[in-house]
């Protein structure tokens, strides 16, 4: 496999979603926007595609990010278009992603809602609102729901954050 791997995730504003995996070392791009799985969940939900280098961040470690960094574990009434997500592109990713959910279980109190699905389609964001935190990181929405989840990245996983761009803020 080459060193380019990809994941999507989706759980709370994709604002906040791709700044956070903006924030962390080995990761090559995302792609902010909406995200189509199949059957109950082929409506569009807003979500990220992280590519990235498995040489520099594993998939265990984003996908543990993901649930420590949007409510993982609240069934809320605005899950239609914030699915608490993990989107695979293969069968292998699909198995290791529910392995990886079911092992984090034991850091969270209540139980993950987050769902494991194969990934259908994706339609990217208006450039208007791409790389919103790192372009606006000090208008109000940034600093109340952004801001916070990069300060918890430095608290609780500051050997994955790419501290150069982090500080730079």
């Amino acid at each position: 496999m080459g060193i380019d791997h990809k994941i999507a995730f989706g759980g709370g504003c994709h604002w906040c979603t791709e700044a956070v995996y903006k924030s962390l070392k080995g990761i090559i791009s995302v792609e902010q926007g909406f995200v189509a799985s199949e059957g109950e969940e082929s409506c569009f939900s807003e979500a990220v595609i992280v590519h990235y280098d498995h040489r520099g961040i594993s998939m265990e470690d984003l996908i543990l990010i993901h649930l420590f960094t949007h409510k993982s574990t609240s069934a809320h009434s605005m899950r239609k278009k914030y699915r608490s997500a993990i989107y695979t592109f293969n069968t292998p990713d699909y198995e290791k992603s529910n392995l990886a959910l079911q092992k984090f279980q034991e850091n969270f109190k209540s139980p993950l809602v987050t769902k494991v699905l194969p990934f259908r389609e994706f339609k990217i964001s208006d450039k208007a609102f791409q790389d919103y935190y790192y372009k606006n990181p000090y208008k109000p929405f940034c600093k109340t729901h952004i801001a916070p989840k990069i300060k918890l990245l430095l608290l609780k996983f500051a050997d994955k954050v790419d501290h150069i761009k982090v500080l730079d803020q």
